[in-house]
């Protein structure tokens, strides 16, 4: 019986398919794994090209562009193997990627999701930016991994190759028991796309649960293959992201001071976009702070409960510094400079 489904959300993303899906075909024994597309409503080629091409593939079809967040959502309502990957459609897999994430899950009952060591298709020696080889956040809300932070990606020679407890895992390269997906309310469709997943893990770790990396596992990405790095939606989608995801996960102690820095640090962003001649950028950073704000009393139901259902009150991935600070201030570009926190000393360790 089939352990795992692999769950790639296409919309319009014809090309690619054909660039990126024979890896994964030829890379997922189909004894263990199915590989299923969830088409979002495209008008491309792309359902087409899938039942001429690859048969083999299942293919559920969305009535509309659900977003990255509701589409995996709707997608999932019809997996019921008992572990999903959730796979961007411009990710390289390699030999055997399945094995180490997997393994992890099969022996690890509290560990609720995965992710494989992700490195750049454009610049294959590096780590990507969205997941590199885990994530984590500061006292903040800002993320960073092993391998980036801020705009500063570090080439992979092998600093982070051990098996290692994250506070995210990049929805890029997402394995996660479905059964547990489900159970707690999957990916916030609010979001539609942009850091949805750290929002999942952050509630899956405050309710008790791990999340891991193993580096045995390597794939590569493309990113921002739907939305450039500039884009002003992509700048909006963040900032007001990320906001969201404070105010549902944070404890009430420290939500005071967090969002009074907040305010302060989003303004300079939105000044340092005007000055460098991103006008459209700054009025992003304005207006996501705006629709926070109009959002947050329909969340505050949402908060209570995450809070209620919270049994970890104490994260060691977070990092109790400020990364602006420690970036721009103390010059620290690398993740090992970050002192202090449990992510900076490495593995847990693991059985098996």
């Amino acid at each position: 019986m089939k352990k795992v489904s692999i769950v790639i959300l296409n919309w319009n993303g014809s090309e690619l398919l054909r660039q990126f899906l024979p890896s994964v075909l030829a890379h997922s024994p189909a004894d263990r794994a199915e590989v299923v597309v969830a088409d979002n409503g495209s008008s491309d080629d792309s359902i087409a090209y899938l039942k001429s091409t690859f048969p083999e593939v299942r293919l559920i079809t969305l009535d509309r562009n659900y977003g990255f967040a509701e589409g995996y959502n709707r997608a999932l309502e019809e997996i019921d193997t008992e572990y999903t990957v959730l796979l961007n459609s411009d990710v390289v897999v390699t030999p055997n990627w399945l094995d180490a994430p997997l393994a992890v899950l099969a022996n690890e009952p509290t560990v609720a999701a995965v992710q494989p060591k992700i490195r750049a298709e454009r610049k294959r020696d590096h780590f990507e930016y969205a997941g590199a080889a885990g994530g984590y956040l500061d006292r903040y809300g800002y993320p960073f991994c092993r391998g980036r932070i801020l705009h500063c990606v570090e080439k992979d020679e092998g600093q982070y190759d051990q098996t290692t407890d994250v506070l995210w895992a990049s929805g890029a390269c997402l394995f996660i028991r479905t059964a547990v997906y489900k159970e707690a309310g999957g990916l916030d469709a609010t979001f539609f796309a942009h850091q949805e997943e750290i929002d999942l893990c952050w509630r899956l770790r405050c309710r008790g649960y791990r999340l891991v990396c193993t580096p045995q596992s390597l794939v590569y990405h493309v990113g921002g293959a739907t939305l450039e790095m500039e884009s002003p939606r992509k700048t909006f989608l963040n900032f007001r992201n990320n906001l969201l995801m404070i105010y549902k996960n944070l404890p009430e102690k420290e939500m005071k001071a967090v969002m009074r820095f907040r305010f302060w640090a989003d303004y300079l962003a939105a000044a340092k976009f005007l000055f460098t001649g991103h006008p459209r950028n700054a009025r992003a950073v304005y207006e996501a702070r705006k629709a926070f704000y109009q959002l947050k009393p329909t969340y505050e139901a949402i908060r209570r409960e995450n809070r209620q259902k919270t049994t970890n009150h104490s994260l060691p991935e977070i990092y109790r510094g400020s990364l602006l600070i420690a970036f721009y201030l103390k010059g620290k570009k690398g993740f090992k400079g970050l002192k202090g926190f449990k992510g900076s000393k490495g593995s847990k360790g693991l059985k098996g």
